[in-house]
């Protein structure tokens, strides 16, 4: 799989982060390139996790600075406790009914280990990115600035409105690519 990251890298198919292809819970495919110039949090959410509730803080984020090219890409996995075990269209019931989420949000994605998501794969790979490392829980935030690049990240615990990320967003929405 790194290979193939790789490969298309050098061959300038990948533009960094939002290089990648996913699928939207409703189905269609997304070629995250769509959000290029804006700046991007990626996490992968859970709805039956104790961090659930961070939906608030991330729908609140986004609402608040969606109009400053500010876009949250939310992706359910279940590799957690099976803490996402149902089906996209009851991820999707959740999240607009219990947190009224409004950003978009992908079809389940595996996160780590086998048939990990190339996007995945890229954000935490010791080959080709800036902050590697597996995910760890749910609710891992990867903030890609307006050019596609991976500039920070910020682990479960760490609450989408705690300063350090707010700054983090708020700098990167400053800059004008």
């Amino acid at each position: 799989m790194i290979s193939a990251i790789l490969a298309a890298m050098s061959l300038g198919q990948v533009g960094g982060a939002l290089g990648f292809e996913a699928t939207l819970i409703d189905g269609k495919a997304q070629s995250l390139a769509k959000f290029k110039g804006q700046v991007v949090m990626i996490v992968n959410v859970a709805s039956k996790c104790g961090l659930t509730p961070q939906y608030s803080r991330l729908q609140e984020m986004y609402h608040v600075r969606k109009d400053a090219g500010f876009v949250i890409l939310g992706f359910p996995a279940n590799e957690f406790g099976g803490q996402e075990p149902g089906s996209n269209a009851e991820i999707l019931e959740f999240c607009t009914s219990t947190y009224n989420v409004t950003f978009p949000l992908f079809q389940k994605v595996i996160v780590k280990g086998e048939g990990i998501h190339p996007l995945y794969e890229f954000l935490t790979s010791e080959e080709t990115s800036r902050f590697p490392g597996e995910i760890k829980w749910n609710f891992t935030k990867f903030l890609i600035d307006r050019n596609g690049e991976l500039i920070a990240r910020f682990e479960p615990r760490t609450s989408p409105d705690a300063p350090e990320v707010v700054k983090a967003v708020d700098d990167a929405l400053a800059k004008r690519g």
